[in-house]
């Protein structure tokens, strides 16, 4: 019996002995990318399982200054994420405007190429604490993507391309306006840089946009809804008690009829082509509905859409804009909007507009930002305050017709595909996997 006991402790200690030595030569083989960023101290990484485009993915928080001019005060944690697939390919870096999660976005897949995907500061999992709305800015943030992308650039060889969507093609922008030397290439989609809190460029768009019966439509539809408020702000109160929306900060009868305007403009920014889906005042009264509810965004004016967003619109009230709304064709069925967005700002902030940013960053761009494509939708509303380019540089600007806030490369004909691919050929070096 000893004799056995013996026997089996024996086995034992080899068998803890096998697991160690497996584990230790489990270790030695971590790939090159992860023994590099698990030595960077500032780094805390999260291994993601891999999907089929990339050999390794992480989630990484990389330990940010607060505010860039004093480096060694409070510090807090930047969420990103890394798709790798090779050190030597080039490395598209997404800088978003907002919260982000890990997605393959359209370049690195023309591209074959590794992928970064940047949360912006005062979003998601990167808001700083002490919290200091002070240091949401432009520059502070373009000083995250720039700290970024030296620390990567320690292990990745190859060429870079910038990207971002909506605000976070305008981040593209002002990213490229500080450090215009961190990246080979830029590609910003639907990206506005506006010039006020009410930008008046937008709803002037409108009354150009598509055609003059579709333009009609949308402004009957809005009036039909308006006119017959007791059929519809009833089912809007049904629709917000269904989906737990609370109005306390606009107030439920103003945040009703802030949706009837902002239907138009979010109408545009997100369909492609014309009006045909509006349906007719003679409908239904619930199909008129169920279209109302579905493209004028019944949760936009709520409490936990404005609080969710609170860091956006600190944003747009000091530097980034915004737009207001034209109440000139509605005024007589109004009784609660008057057309100003004020209510979005906390109650608790100050906030003063400075204009002087965005002048410098559109003459920046108009006069001499190169390497950079700017995408836009041609119904999208936002394409109303997009860039300008005066021909000085290499930038392109190509704007698909009918085409709406969700435009990308591949939505453009062959011809228009084919001067895109050029140009990010020549600035990176590679060829556009087009397929």
């Amino acid at each position: 019996m000893i004799k056995f006991r013996l026997v089996f402790i024996a086995l034992l200690i080899i068998s803890f002995h096998f697991i160690s030595c497996s584990q230790s030569s489990q270790l030695t083989k971590n790939s090159e990318l992860y023994n590099w960023l698990i030595s960077q101290k500032d780094f805390t990484i999260k291994k993601i399982e891999s999907d089929s485009e990339f050999a390794e993915i992480y989630e990484i928080f990389i330990e940010q200054p607060i505010d860039h001019s004093n480096p060694e005060g409070p510090k807090f944690k930047q969420q990103f994420f890394l798709a790798h697939r090779d050190k030597n390919l080039p490395v598209v870096i997404e800088l978003d405007g907002y919260a982000v999660n890990y997605r393959q976005n359209e370049l690195s897949r023309l591209l074959n190429c590794n992928q970064i995907i940047v949360e912006h500061r005062y979003f998601g999992e990167s808001v700083p604490q002490p919290f200091d709305w002070k240091y949401l800015d432009i520059r502070q943030a373009a000083a995250d993507h720039h700290r970024i992308i030296q620390r990567l650039k320690e292990f990745y060889s190859g060429k870079w391309l910038s990207t971002g969507i909506s605000k976070g093609g305008s981040t593209v922008i002002f990213h490229k306006r500080f450090y215009p030397d961190d990246v080979n290439a830029s590609v910003a989609y639907v990206a506005p840089i506006n010039f006020s809190v009410d930008d008046n460029r937008v709803y002037e768009w409108l009354k150009t946009v598509s055609t003059p019966e579709c333009r009609q439509k949308v402004k009957n539809f809005q009036r039909h809804i308006l006119i017959n408020r007791n059929i519809y702000f009833p089912k809007f109160i049904e629709e917000a008690k269904k989906k737990n929306y609370e109005y306390s900060i606009v107030g439920l009868e103003r945040a009703f009829e802030y949706c009837v305007l902002e239907y138009s403009f979010a109408y545009w920014q997100w369909t492609s082509g014309g009006c045909d889906n509006i349906p007719d005042t003679t409908e239904s009264k619930d199909i008129i509905f169920g279209h109302f509810k579905d493209h004028a965004g019944l949760d936009y004016f709520s409490d936990e859409s404005i609080k969710s967003l609170h860091p956006f619109w600190y944003q747009c009230y000091t530097e980034y804009g915004y737009y207001a709304y034209d109440i000139s064709q509605f005024k007589d069925l109004l009784k609660y909007a008057d057309g100003k967005t004020f209510f979005f700002i906390p109650d608790s902030l100050q906030l003063e507009f400075n204009p002087e940013p965005m002048k410098d960053i559109s003459n920046w761009v108009t006069n001499y930002a190169n390497n950079m494509i700017f995408i836009y939708g041609g119904n999208d509303p936002w394409t109303s305050t997009g860039v300008c380019l005066s021909g000085k540089t290499n930038s392109l600007k190509m704007i698909l017709p009918g085409g709406s806030h969700q435009t990308k490369i591949r939505n453009f004909p062959a011809s228009d595909k084919k001067l895109i691919y050029s140009k990010i050929e020549d600035w990176l070096g590679i060829k556009v996997d087009n397929k």
